[in-house]
């Protein structure tokens, strides 16, 4: 009985993927404090997000970790002749037109593969103040996976990986605990403090995403 063969991407996503991978190393990016090699599903939650190079830097950071990324995208954006494409860079695509939301959408994707990294830019937009979307959260409670914060410096050029952490349920106090590993990153930065008191006034009641 012969096995089946190899999964071949596309060309097209070949060669973005060697453009982006020679972008990494050419600036000289690297990864200070790699992820945990345990892990298989994990929502990463990646701050600052300041440029549309983003993707770009996190793509080479989990290249050198040995894991492929994901990301959400519209369904639309999966429509030939673009599908296969966006599936081979890792694209889940999410449709708002099903009953099913965002977040149950993703977690199904959890559930059905034995391993899935999927990064969210949590601020949303690069125009943020700093203040994060709770989707990433969510996605992750509802996944029942850890999440990894991840720290890209425009300035050194590094990624840095923090610990895991639990989706409890407690939202503004696990969100406290991802602020305060990231102004270990950078503390006088500004939009980490608008994270923190983020963070603090959920946990007042002063605020509820």
């Amino acid at each position: 009985m012969t096995s089946a063969a190899p999964y071949k991407r596309s060309i097209l996503s070949r060669i973005v993927r060697r453009i982006i991978l020679a972008i990494w190393y050419v600036q000289r990016w690297k990864v200070v404090d790699p992820l945990p090699r345990h892990l298989k599903k994990f929502v990463i939650a990646g701050a600052p997000h300041t440029t549309n190079w983003d993707f770009v830097f996190f793509t080479g950071a989990t290249h050198e970790e040995g894991i492929r990324p994901n990301f959400m995208g519209k369904h639309t954006l999966f429509q030939w002749p673009m599908t296969r494409f966006m599936l081979d860079m890792g694209g889940i695509p999410v449709d708002r037109r099903k009953s099913a939301n965002a977040t149950e959408q993703v977690a199904a994707e959890f559930a059905a593969r034995d391993e899935l990294a999927l990064v969210i830019a949590c601020e949303g937009t690069r125009k943020s103040d700093g203040k994060w979307k709770s989707g990433f959260y969510h996605i992750a409670r509802a996944a029942d996976v850890p999440i990894v914060p991840a720290f890209a410096d425009q300035v050194r050029k590094i990624i840095t990986f923090g610990p895991p952490m639990v989706a409890t349920g407690r939202y503004g106090e696990d969100l406290l605990k991802i602020a305060e590993w990231f102004r270990t990153q950078l503390p006088d930065y500004e939009r980490f403090k608008v994270l923190e008191q983020q963070a603090r006034d959920i946990i007042a009641g002063k605020n509820d995403a």
